[in-house]
């Protein structure tokens, strides 16, 4: 069996994690980006804007077996995310027409804000999408587009991704962040080397003959109240001023499942926030 090509639009932090992944797997790997000086050692670099309608000048020739969509949006407002999700989803789908080519599978990298629940239920796949906010319409319109593509497609929505570089919460609690205690405030997150994990082992499982789902969650095993993570960073990082300002009151509450992730053999390397924030705070993540 020859090596699987894969082109990874958008090879960003979550996608040059994947990428090099990959290449240890010996996959052909090929890097969407504006900056291709940025992408790890031994990814074919393509310099694209998924932004413009214009087709990258070297756009791979060869066959490709998989194509991962892993953009970013670079402003968050409404366009945004439309330039982001779906135009930038749809401009690639183009230049893989233009080029006659059709992959066998299509990992749309998406986001659990599709989910609106607020009351700290559990929810897995099955669980009703009905996005308010326009991050999450906009994820919904961009995952139907994937889904009309032609190509068999799967939704990978991904909980809050955190690890070297976005350590938002890590500055927070670093402040004297107040979060609110009751009522418990779920939040679910995967560090960004499992977020990539997953995304290896559905390309994997794809080509060894798996059946996948059309939608996966990534999330660690361990869904917790943002107040028990923020307490347990202030021991460990020593915290011990709390901030003047009233506690912050974050919206919605909700546990993601990982069952059918795991059911297929995806086992996180950082089950908890536990684990994911010390190897952060020790310098290993």
């Amino acid at each position: 069996m020859s090596a699987p090509s894969v082109l990874i639009a958008g090879c960003g932090d979550v996608g040059s994690r994947l990428a090099t992944q990959l290449l240890a797997e010996q996959w052909r790997v090929h890097g969407l980006r504006r900056t291709v000086s940025h992408l790890p050692e031994g990814v074919l670099g393509v310099a694209g804007d998924l932004f413009s309608a214009q087709c990258p000048a070297d756009w791979p020739e060869e066959p490709l077996d998989y194509l991962v969509y892993c953009a970013a949006a670079t402003e968050h407002d409404e366009a945004g995310y439309r330039a982001a999700y779906v135009e930038g989803l749809q401009h690639v789908l183009g230049w893989l027409k233009q080029h006659g080519q059709r992959p066998k599978r299509l990992l749309f990298v998406s986001s659990s804000s599709v989910y609106e629940q607020k009351d700290g239920e559990w929810i897995d796949e099955t669980a009703p999408a009905e996005a308010n906010a326009y991050s999450g319409r906009l994820m919904l319109e961009a995952e139907q587009v994937a889904l009309d593509s032609g190509i068999p497609a799967s939704r990978v929505r991904l909980t809050g991704i955190y690890g070297p570089g976005r350590e938002w919460l890590l500055t927070q609690v670093r402040r004297g962040y107040r979060v609110a205690v009751e009522p418990p405030l779920y939040g679910n997150r995967i560090h960004a080397d499992d977020a990539a994990g997953l995304l290896a082992c559905l390309l994997k499982a794809d080509h060894g003959g798996a059946e996948l789902e059309d939608c996966y969650i990534g999330v660690d095993d361990a869904p917790a109240p943002l107040a028990e993570v923020v307490g347990w960073l202030r021991d460990y990082l020593g915290v011990t001023e709390w901030a003047a300002d009233a506690s912050v009151r974050r919206t919605g509450s909700k546990r993601c499942s990982n069952a059918r992730a795991k059911a297929l053999g995806w086992v996180p390397r950082y089950p908890s926030y536990r684990e994911g924030y010390a190897a952060i705070l020790e310098g290993q993540g």
